[in-house]
């Protein structure tokens, strides 16, 4: 007799969107999670008295608009602001604006101009080959499986449509870097720099490192799945978490909060359930795990439980990060050079060449606090005043690069790097010390803390093309099931991977139900 026929681990947004389709379907759902708040890194927090902040993600620039009409997450309260253009922060105050396939500013030139109107059409193109692969499983290269031979024909044929010149750059371009492709399309540095910004945000990679082309098109792809572009939600992203669990809980799902795993049961050879922190124990005919894969199989199910050769690939998946995040909250708007109210509710980056962008990263590589970091800024309180006090505000940014475990400490150094992250803010916008309130930075072992991602890693592990695709998380679980019976993955460690998509959660609950995973 089981309790459930599925219990979802973690009530983050992709388990309340898998317990919502699983719900949809009948089936009987329970989504557990040991924070009091769901959504996951979706989450609101007040940081100082009046002042509540997006507490990890800040931008809402990838969830599936399908998923949104599926499941009615606008009547269930979702709403988010204006789209944003990216305002990149020039030293001299003539600052860059990228709007669309509109450049202005910064002294662009019609080369360049014309340059990026033709790079964007041509990732469009790359983004609707991959978005084929990303709302569905990821086809296994090797198993005689006629869906997936139909999958990959269908790959096939979307590459050779894309005409020869399309295809050879794919084939060219996807495994090298974004620093040679920035300076193959284009001249003005600031350009190059805020484009490659997309490459490495969420990652521990630099411009020159491999890998982030496929994390340049992972983020671009956004423009396939999200007709609405970079927005903030209203509220903050917590809204964004609690129309997810009034979604799951109209179709049926129980989520319970504050309600921690201990362990994933496992009878003979199937996962049948699993244990809380009370001790109480849950049945159910599957357990679908949206934790990041390393708690999943070392901390809740153990290696003990895996076969050798499963047990190493685990232990070997990578979950480096180095995104760190700054608050501040503010007596009043912040007075960038350059800059008037209306562009100061945009995204605002700082990251002045790609050269400085691998300068920040250099430090991270041996556990060293640089001294120059970059920045993606957002001022909500500008769109949405509720997050601050009348005529207050509140400033989010995402800081790169910060390692896990610096040599010292954090805690040894936590207030000089937050003093040294306000100085540099502050050479664009020269008063902002003068106005901090309540100041706060977070860095990737308290996301780890926070929200049991391992190593702080917003992915839930390294994007890269031998953990992507049909090789995510690894060999051996890979299409949402592992190699035990009755365990499955939907988090942002399985296909086809992080950010605020949703498919992980969708894709996982429709290939159980076509698989037959309650029968």
């Amino acid at each position: 007799m089981t309790d459930y026929d599925a219990i979802i681990i973690g009530a983050g947004h992709n388990g309340l969107i898998c317990g919502s389709y699983l719900a949809k379907a009948g089936q009987r759902v329970l989504i557990l999670d040991a924070r009091d708040q769901a959504g996951g890194c979706a989450s609101t927090r007040e940081v100082a008295p009046g002042f509540r902040m997006s507490d990890c993600a800040q931008w809402l620039y990838q969830l599936d608009d399908a998923i949104v009409r599926d499941l009615g997450l606008e009547a269930a309260g979702l709403k988010v602001g204006a789209r944003k253009r990216t305002v990149a922060l020039q030293a001299d105050g003539d600052h860059l604006s990228i709007d669309g396939d509109f450049l202005r500013g910064a002294g662009i030139g019609t080369k360049d101009q014309a340059a990026f109107q033709a790079f964007r059409q041509q990732m469009d193109v790359f983004g609707k080959l991959m978005l084929k692969l990303y709302r569905g499983r990821a086809p296994k290269l090797v198993d005689a499986n006629w869906p997936d031979r139909l999958t990959l024909m269908k790959l096939g044929l979307g590459l050779k449509l894309m005409g020869k010149t399309n295809m050879q750059d794919l084939m060219r371009i996807v495994l090298i870097n974004i620093y040679d492709v920035m300076n193959e399309n284009f001249d003005h540095e600031g350009l190059k720099a805020a484009l490659a910004l997309d490459a490495i945000t969420g990652t521990n990679m630099g411009p020159r490192s491999p890998n982030t082309v496929y994390t340049y098109l992972h983020r671009a792809l956004g423009n396939q799945l999200q007709s609405k572009g970079v927005v903030q939600v209203m509220g903050g992203m917590g809204a964004l978490g609690d129309a997810l669990q009034k979604v799951a809980e109209k179709h049926g799902a129980a989520v319970r909060l504050g309600s921690a795993v201990e362990a994933i049961v496992k009878e003979d050879d199937r996962v049948c359930g699993v244990t809380l922190a009370d001790g109480t124990t849950l049945r159910a005919k599957a357990v679908i795990s949206s934790a990041d894969p390393t708690t999943t199989f070392r901390d809740l199910l153990g290696y003990q439980h895996l076969e050798t050769g499963t047990a190493r690939r685990a232990a070997q998946y990578r979950t480096r990060s180095g995104t760190a995040k700054l608050h501040l909250a503010l007596s009043e708007l912040p007075a960038f050079s350059g800059l008037d109210t209306a562009a100061l509710s945009q995204r605002l980056v700082i990251a002045p060449t790609m050269d400085a962008i691998e300068s920040a990263f250099n430090p991270m590589k041996y556990a060293e606090c640089g001294p120059k970091q970059v920045f993606d800024i957002s001022i909500p309180s500008i769109e949405d005043p509720s997050l601050a006090p009348s005529g207050q505000h509140v400033l989010t940014a995402l800081v790169h690069y910060l390692p896990y475990a610096p040599k010292g400490g954090w805690e040894a150094q936590r207030q000089a790097v937050l003093d040294n992250l306000i100085e540099q803010l502050a050479a664009y916008a020269p008063g902002i010390k003068g106005q901090i309130v309540a100041s706060e930075l977070l860095v990737p072992s308290d996301f780890e803390a926070a929200y049991g991602m391992t190593g702080g890693n917003w992915h839930h592990g390294e994007l890269s093309i031998d953990q992507a695709l049909m090789m995510r998380p690894f060999p051996g679980s890979t299409q949402y099931k592992t190699t035990i019976d009755g365990l499955y993955l939907c988090g942002a460690g399985a296909h086809p991977g992080g950010s605020l998509m949703g498919l992980p959660g969708r894709n996982a609950a429709k290939e159980m139900i076509k698989q037959g995973a309650f029968a």
